[in-house]
């Protein structure tokens, strides 16, 4: 028989508890947020869930989604469950019951010809433009994660010494990190710092709105739809992350430094996109293996029928 909830459970009010606990051991913004998202989701898809909590868990997780957002909910929702239980409000957690599904992030790989395009786009004489143009260099020389690159502000780049410090209360892992940067994404970032009013400051993030509002992911996604239309071909933000990865490796750089600049806790992405990339270490082979040299080569003709 399953146990039954000893007493009326305001879950709003534990919610609100559990989501101040978060903010006091310093998750960011955007993973309180996404807490708050995933319980509010949950509770009103099953508003009585509480009375038979694993079945509606079950229910829930066993809608037809992507692995991605299933252990997105998993993920959350465990957590949330977790806190419920310490707190006395349910007996045990479901979510216990539910592994982790296989949903490997797809690495997109986009053609040097289709970049090129892509930064020849945007008005840079406008300060929109001129904006899109320098967070699309900075993405693809340091593989800065979007979220992190447009919460930061004037002070955490190092024009001088050409290197962009990702502060650890903005970076996913909480860890602060510093990317080297090039001279060509310095100099429009230079440009862009010129172009904003002084009344600013350092308080307005560097790739801001025209009116000096804060960014997030929705909008320069929509941003990049707008280019991608003209492109006749998809490129999202996080694409420019992936491609930043790849042809660094392409490149001669080693897995070990792109994980430190990537900002990956362990090596299991890394090794993705140096899987990846060793389709271009057959290609070299291909081209540069001694046998060329060794054995000669026959001319292929075609066959006369």
């Amino acid at each position: 028989m399953k146990p039954k909830q000893s007493k009326k459970v305001d879950w709003k009010k534990v919610l609100n508890d559990f989501l101040l606990l978060k903010k006091a051991q310093g998750k960011s913004d955007r993973t309180v947020s996404d807490y708050n998202k995933h319980v509010n989701i949950f509770f009103k898809r099953f508003p009585n869930a509480l009375n038979d909590l694993e079945t509606c868990v079950m229910e829930y997780m066993s809608e037809n989604v992507k692995p991605a957002t299933y252990n997105l909910r998993r993920a959350y929702l465990k957590c949330w469950f977790d806190y419920m239980k310490e707190e006395g409000a349910i007996f045990s957690n479901p979510m216990e019951k539910l592994s982790k599904r296989n949903a490997q992030e797809k690495i997109i790989d986009i053609p040097v010809d289709t970049l090129q395009q892509l930064l020849t786009l945007p008005d840079t004489n406008s300060f929109a433009g001129l904006r899109d143009y320098s967070i699309m260099l900075l993405m693809l020389d340091s593989g800065i994660r979007p979220n992190e690159a447009l919460r930061l502000k004037m002070s955490d780049f190092d024009l001088k010494h050409y290197c962009v410090i990702v502060p650890a209360e903005i970076a996913k892992t909480r860890t602060a990190r510093t990317l080297p940067l090039s001279i060509e994404t310095i100099r429009p970032i230079t440009k862009l710092i010129n172009a904003r009013p002084q009344d600013w400051k350092n308080t307005v993030p560097l790739f801001s709105s025209c009116e000096g509002e804060e960014m997030n992911t929705e909008v320069l996604s929509r941003r990049f739809e707008k280019y991608s239309k003209q492109l006749s071909t998809s490129v999202t933000p996080y694409a420019l992350r992936h491609c930043f990865a790849l042809y660094y490796l392409r490149n001669g750089g080693n897995a070990l430094s792109l994980q430190k600049i990537m900002g990956h806790t362990t090596m299991d992405m890394t090794k993705r996109y140096v899987a990846l990339s060793d389709t271009d270490i057959k290609d070299g082979h291909t081209s540069f293996t001694p046998i060329r040299n060794v054995i000669p080569q026959k001319k292929t003709s075609v066959r006369k029928i």
